[in-house]
Parts: structure tokens; C-alpha cells; sequence
């Protein structure tokens, strides 16, 4: 069986030629140039405004013409995260799918069903002619997983609908009425190197194997973050071996949980061995401590050629230091949803961009707006602590629920008359543009539903094949039920 063969046929038709597109975040020319072609095609009424967000327009079907018009929103771009061992080139490769069982997933990539579903959704809606429902726009969002750009950048005006179904949530069954706002912070450390001592040997010591996954919707899982686990090892090696560390990497995306980190370092022919027999040992603690949540993890130590350059060492304790410090993961529950992380944080990335320059990036996530910003000013004083230049992100808005939501009561009838069961109503940890709409929108009635996914933002992502037919079905729904003007 392939994507192909899957039912309902018109969204994973669309998600199909969807995932045939390269659309990494700021890279989605090709994927805007495909909606066009979509709009043209089917004779839609577009817009497009400076940032690149697109505005598709159905009108009403017959005999629905007093209902009032509905917004469908998606994001266009992907999260791009590979497996080290895959070649692929997410600004010019279609991801190849395979369907497992009840799942579909991706070739050692992420899917981009986040937010790819959402996106064949709406165009199926329309594209179709049997579907009945009033006056219908699709809001399709740009860069939505590096910035929120898209949802920045829309005007006043752009839009007409007052009410907006958001389809960039995870769970089925569950309807989002409220998240969390985000901000980031940067820390970077500039130097000069020193020429590489050539009676060293050289070896790369790696962490790879964890799971990964979404900074908001996957913290509370207590999973292994890479940077953190390799700076506790060099931390405990700096008490024990004297070592020059050359360059430092890992992770990649600021709203992903860091998969993989390396470190390359510099040692004496005697100290090889003891430090190959703290690693193992530190392994063992490392697969013991997270053998719940993470059984592939390893941690490897590997001959690499002599580097041109090393770390000074005030710097490179500086690194560790700091890096052991940085808080990461879950910072405070809330007091208003049981079970809802209020305040997180996530140590993202380390990036030695050139031999005299590490970028250090992290993500603060609060629903409450003091508190995020209490924990981006925590993440920054350890930086500032270790000297390095740090700097925040302008940062976005939660989404504070409405317990009066007209739409909310419509889509929880909905679920029930179809499913015969109740509609968990959720707020989530991760971000939704929905807050930043309802700057421009204030009088914008809101929810957000989707199919289930799993292990976003990771080579693991999948999504749940038969809750898509749910989701699509509940859509439906509610496009044809909404109460007349």
C-alpha cells in the first residue's frame, strides 16, 4: 500500500504532490508556486501580500449562502530534520513516504505532515464539489517554524472571516482553544583560535540515537537532549584529562529538541585510553538514566584527522560551563489545565559557524507572558556569566483561551453527533500563530484541530492514517452546520 491508496483520496492526493515540494521555512517559493497553480487551476480567488502569505477564496455552495465565511489556516513551510546517515537535500528532494501499519512516515526524514495535512485539507475543501459549506478563505502562512514571519507580516484587511479554523494541531479528538507564547535567546561566543599542537591525537566524540521532537509539545517527556548529555560528559573529562577541545556542534532548529551533538578533541597518546573508559562508563549511567524514553541511544568516540585550530582554554571552560548550566526542559506546570507545562525551555543548538565563532541557541515557551520572559532572562544570565554576547528574539503571543467561543460549542456538537463521544477541549505548550492573528483580528473566534501526529521536528514523525479520515470528516462538518449570520 502506498500514500496513494489512502482514504479520504482528495487530502492525500494533495498531501502527496505536497510532500513533492521542497518547502523548508524562508525556502517556500516552490511550494507558494505550487498553491498558485492550484488557485489558477481551479479558478480561485487569490491574494498575495508582501511577506508571501496567500489568501485562496471560495464562495458559498448553493443554498449556503448565508453562512457566515470561515477561514481554513496552514502554514507552508517544514521543519527539515534528517537522520546523519541519510543524503538529502531538503531545498530540491521530494520526501519519500512509506506507510507502516497504521502510520505514515518518511525515509529517515521529517514528514512534514506539520503542517503539510493542514495544507492538503484546506485545498480539498477548495477543490471539491461535493462538499457542502459557506463562503470559504485559506489563509496560507509562511515561516511559521523559524519566525512566524507569515502570521507577523498579515495586515488588516487581508482577511474577512471571523471565524478561523487553525489545522495545525496533533491529537484528534482534541480542539485547541489556547497556547503558549515563545521567545528566543541567542548566546554567542567570539575568539581567537591557537594553532594545533601536533604531538595530540585527535578524536570526535559523538552522542546520536535520541528521539528528538518538538520543543513545546514533546519537553514534559523528559527525553535526552545531545548538547546536554556531551556537555556532562565534558565537564566530568576537564576534572579528570587534560584535553583541548577543537570544535563543538549539535542540533539544528530552535523548536527542536537537539537529536545529535559532537565534539572534536585533542589529547596525549596516554590519556587515549582512560578517556575511551570514562566514556563507556558514562554511557552506561546515560542508557540507564533515559532507558525509558530512549533506547538507541550511543555515545561513540572516533579517530579524526589533525584540526588547524583549537579552542583557547578559558573558552573552551567557558562552553562547557555554560552549556552544563543552561536550563533545559520543563520549568513550571500550570495552575488554571491539569496536566498543561506552563514553562519551558530548550537548549537548541551549538554552532561553531568559523573557527573563532560559537552560536548558542535556545527557546523559552510561558502561556504565562512574565513567566517567559523570567526564563529567557535566566538562560541569558548564564550566558552573560560566561562573558558571551547574548541577545533575544522579539518573541510571539499566547493564545489565551475563550471559555465563550460560538465556534468551540459548534465544532464539541459536531464531534459528538458524529463520533458519539466527547471532544477533549485543550490548550498546548507548543505555539500557534493564533495569538499573533488575534493582534490584527481581535474579534477572531478561534480553534484548532488535526489529525495525530507523532515526534514532530524528528526523522520519526508520523502521522496516524485513520484519524485523518476523522479529522476530515469533522471538518466537514462543521463548514456545512456553522449557524447562519
Amino acid at each position: 500500500m502506498t500514500i496513494k491508496d489512502l482514504e479520504p483520496k482528495i487530502v492525500w492526493n494533495f498531501f502527496h504532490e505536497i510532500t513533492l515540494v521542497p518547502r523548508p521555512s524562508k525556502k517556500e517559493a516552490k511550494i507558494i508556486r505550487y498553491i498558485e497553480e492550484v488557485a489558477a487551476k481551479n479558478r480561485l480567488d487569490l491574494k498575495k501580500d508582501s511577506a508571501g502569505n496567500l489568501l485562496l477564496s471560495k464562495p458559498a455552495t448553493k443554498g449556503y449562502e448565508t453562512l457566515p465565511t470561515v477561514v481554513l489556516q496552514a502554514h507552508l513551510d517544514m521543519v527539515c530534520e534528517k537522520n546523519s546517515d541519510i543524503d538529502f537535500d531538503f531545498d530540491n528532494d521530494p520526501i519519500q513516504t512509506v506507510v507502516e501499519g497504521e502510520w505514515l512516515h518518511a525515509t529517515g526524514t521529517t514528514l512534514g505532515a506539520d503542517n503539510g495535512i493542514g495544507i492538503a485539507a484546506a485545498l480539498a475543501v477548495l477543490t471539491s464539489d461535493d462538499i457542502a459549506h459557506g463562503p470559504v478563505e485559506c489563509l496560507f502562512t509562511v515561516d511559521e517554524e523559524t519566525g512566524l514571519t507569515g502570521a507577523n507580516a498579515l495586515k488588516e484587511g487581508f482577511l474577512t472571516g471571523k471565524i478561523l479554523l487553525n489545522l495545525d494541531s496533533e491529537d484528534e479528538g482534541e480542539i485547541f482553544v489556547g497556547c503558549a507564547g515563545g521567545k528566543g535567546t541567542v548566546a554567542t561566543f567570539s575568539f581567537l583560535p591557537y594553532p594545533t599542537p601536533t604531538n595530540l591525537r585527535f578524536f570526535r566524540i559523538g552522542v546520536s540515537g535520541l528521539n528528538g521532537g518538538h520543543s513545546g509539545c514533546d519537553i514534559h517527556k523528559g527525553l535526552g537532549n545531545a548538547i546536554k548529555i556531551l556537555a556532562r560528559f565534558l565537564y566530568q573529562l576537564q576534572k579528570n584529562v587534560t584535553f583541548c577541545l577543537s570544535e563543538l556542534q549539535g542540533g539544528n532548529l530552535h523548536n527542536a529538541i537537539p537529536r545529535e551533538a559532537y565534539a572534536v578533541i585533542g589529547t596525549t597518546p596516554e590519556n587515549v585510553e582512560p578517556i575511551r573508559i570514562m566514556l563507556n562508563h558514562f554511557a552506561t549511567d546515560i542508557e540507564n538514566e533515559l532507558k525509558r524514553v530512549e533506547t538507541k541511544v550511543r555515545l561513540t568516540m572516533e579517530t579524526v584527522d589533525l584540526p588547524e585550530s583549537y579552542i583557547p582554554e578559558y573558552m573552551k571552560n567557558r562552553l562547557i560551563r555554560s552549556l552544563l548550566a543552561c536550563p533545559h526542559g520543563v520549568k513550571g506546570m500550570s495552575h488554571d489545565i491539569e496536566g498543561l507545562v506552563e514553562t519551558s525551555t530548550n537548549l537548541a543548538s551549538v554552532k561553531q559557524v568559523s573557527e573563532g565563532k560559537i552560536i548558542i541557541g535556545t527557546s523559552q515557551r510561558s502561556s504565562v507572558e512574565s513567566a517567559k520572559n523570567a526564563i529567557a532572562d535566566q538562560v541569558a544570565a548564564v550566558f552573560h556569566l560566561a562573558e558571551a554576547k547574548v541577545e533575544h528574539g522579539e518573541g510571539y503571543p499566547g493564545w489565551a483561551p475563550n471559555p465563550d467561543s460560538n465556534i468551540l460549542q459548534m465544532a464539541l456538537e459536531s464531534y459528538q453527533r458524529l463520533f458519539g463521544k466527547e471532544a477533549k477541549i485543550k490548550a498546548i505548550h507548543a505555539g500557534l500563530e493564533c495569538g499573533l492573528f488575534l493582534e490584527k483580528y481581535p474579534k477572531l473566534d478561534m480553534i484548532s484541530f488535526g489529525p495525530t501526529l507523532q515526534c514532530v521536528h524528528s526523522p520519526d514523525e508520523r502521522i496516524e492514517i485513520k484519524t485523518v479520515d476523522l479529522w476530515w470528516r469533522h471538518l466537514i462538518d462543521i463548514l456545512k452546520n456553522i449557524p447562519p449570520k
